[in-house]
């Protein structure tokens, strides 16, 4: 299974579908990452808050894969947030890889009432101009959160990672990403444990329909509308369910079906959440 890649803003691409690590510990992700390599996974989402990273390294470096063929991601969160702590954090985030650089660094979280994620991105500039990462972009960012980052340097993100499932459809902050020629990346794509998505009646109709899961179904609706989706699972038969999403298409009526399951006032508030 070969996973299909999309354009980033600063020239690279990144493939559409990952392999979520949270809440794995170093010893389950490792199995899991070999497992999902075996499957196609070419892509892996991890951070250092998730206390996985020795484990991704691990997992990464059993695969035998060329690290050309990989695109991996990691997050730094608060404790690396002002002044040049997110150097010392992505090195460290190196180490425990065991890696020279990753694809991708993100600002975990906006965290706007400390006022430090503009002086943060300064430094992830200045990470990507050094080669410890090929592109830097940030995660659970608002339309003002962006703006403010945006005027402030100059440097539009490649990627915007936030909580997007079709119950929480984050119209707004699309459409904001879409302006400025980032791209969305969907965290918990299918919805928390995806139990009440996947169990709605809209999505099992389409499911019977197509001849796929609910899962895939959703999956779908994400890469279909041009968005990186990031599931997570630790077994086996889902990590090759959740892959399998590239030989069919939703119809134009089914997508707005799943689209119009969008509930107000659901989803994390990143101007008051994140660590």
């Amino acid at each position: 299974m070969t996973v299909p890649s999309i354009s980033l803003n600063d020239g690279t691409s990144i493939p559409q579908l990952g392999l979520g690590t949270w809440p794995l510990d170093d010893a389950e992700v490792s199995d899991v990452i070999q497992t999902a390599a075996g499957l196609g996974y070419r892509h892996i989402d991890t951070a250092a808050k998730y206390r996985n990273e020795r484990g991704v390294g691990a997992g990464i470096a059993a695969t035998g894969l060329a690290r050309d063929d990989l695109f991996v991601t990691t997050k730094l969160d608060g404790a690396f947030q002002g002044d040049d702590r997110a150097i010392a954090g992505l090195e460290g985030s190196l180490d425990r890889l065991g890696l020279d650089h990753v694809d991708l660094l993100l600002i975990h979280w906006p965290l706007p009432a400390r006022g430090e994620f503009v002086s943060t991105w300064r430094t992830f500039i200045e990470l990507r101009d050094r080669g410890l990462t090929r592109s830097i972009g940030v995660s659970n960012f608002k339309p003002d959160h962006l703006s403010t980052l945006i005027a402030e340097t100059g440097v539009v993100p490649a990627v915007n990672q936030i909580q997007l499932n079709p119950f929480v459809d984050r119209a707004e902050e699309r459409a904001a990403n879409a302006t400025h020629g980032i791209v969305t990346e969907s965290w918990s794509p299918i919805g928390g444990d995806g139990a009440s998505v996947l169990e709605s009646p809209v999505v099992l109709d389409i499911a019977a329909a197509t001849g796929k899961t609910p899962g895939q179904v959703v999956l779908r609706w994400h890469v279909q509308q041009g968005l990186v989706a990031i599931p997570k699972s630790r077994t086996a038969s889902r990590l090759a369910d959740n892959i399998a999403i590239f030989d069919f298409e939703l119809t134009d009526a089914q997508l707005a079906s799943i689209s119009g399951l969008a509930q107000s006032g659901l989803g994390v508030d990143s101007d008051v959440m994140g660590h």
